[in-house]
Parts: structure tokens; C-alpha cells; sequence
């Protein structure tokens, strides 16, 4: 009985719109993921390299203990700190504008507003006393 009524729960639970909405959320992002980084990886790192003369940053380190056979190569990747630093740069300029382009696509195009004719404002006191004064003195 009590196994029945956790799979109604469960059921319950994994129905729920905002759980669909998530699991489509987190799809639809892994899948942004890869868009953005070949992005970044495949177009604009190729050029950033040709501007910085060819220096791949993650190389750069300065080495504490040279190798040797027994021993590993104790070394302070700083260059790989300032590639993760310029991915994220990128990464970030690229989401920023692609969520700029899909917010100005999703956004209903305002068409320009026509002016009514408003009515004009009420005529002045002194104008009209002296339109009186005036159309008295006619007769």
C-alpha cells in the first residue's frame, strides 16, 4: 500500500509542468553548451591566436621543480588561468548576444502610433468677450 502510494507521488511529481520544463531547460542547454563553445573554440580562439601571434596561452606556466625521471614537473599553469579567463570572456559576449538577437526577435514590433485629432483646447475668457464686443458692435 505504502509502495502504491509513492509511484502516485512519484507520477504526481515528474507530471508537473515545471519538472517538464526543467528536463527541457537542461536539454536544450547542454545542447547551447556545445553550440557556444565550438563557437568559441573553433571560430574566434583560431583568431585570437592569429592577433596574439600565435601564443596559446595554456602553454605559459612557470616551472618550480624541472622533471627529471623519478619526479613529475611541479610547474604554476598561469597560462592556462588566463585561457580559462579569455574563454570565459567569450563565452559570455556570445550567450549576451544571442539572447539580445532572441529577446529583439521575440519582442512584438510596435506599430507607430497614429495621432488622433484631440479635441482643440477651450477657448479663453478674454477671447471671448471680445468676440462679443465685437459681433455687438456689427448690428
Amino acid at each position: 500500500m505504502e509502495k502504491k502510494g509513492l509511484v502516485q507521488e512519484f507520477k504526481a511529481f515528474i507530471s508537473r509542468g515545471n519538472v517538464v520544463d526543467m528536463a527541457v531547460g537542461v536539454i536544450i542547454g547542454s545542447a547551447f553548451t556545445k553550440i557556444v563553445n565550438s563557437l568559441v573554440n573553433d571560430v574566434f580562439m583560431p583568431v585570437l591566436g592569429v592577433i596574439t601571434g600565435g601564443v596559446n596561452f595554456a602553454e605559459l606556466k612557470y616551472v618550480i621543480t624541472p622533471a627529471t625521471e623519478e619526479v613529475a614537473e611541479v610547474a604554476i599553469k598561469y597560462g592556462s588561468f588566463i585561457q580559462n579567463i579569455v574563454d570565459f570572456l567569450l563565452i559570455a559576449a556570445v550567450v549576451f548576444a544571442m539572447v539580445k538577437m532572441i529577446n529583439k526577435m521575440r519582442a512584438p514590433k510596435e506599430e507607430p502610433k497614429k495621432e488622433e485629432p484631440t479635441a482643440p483646447p477651450p477657448t479663453p475668457e478674454e477671447i471671448l468677450l471680445l468676440r462679443e464686443i465685437r459681433d455687438s458692435l456689427k448690428d
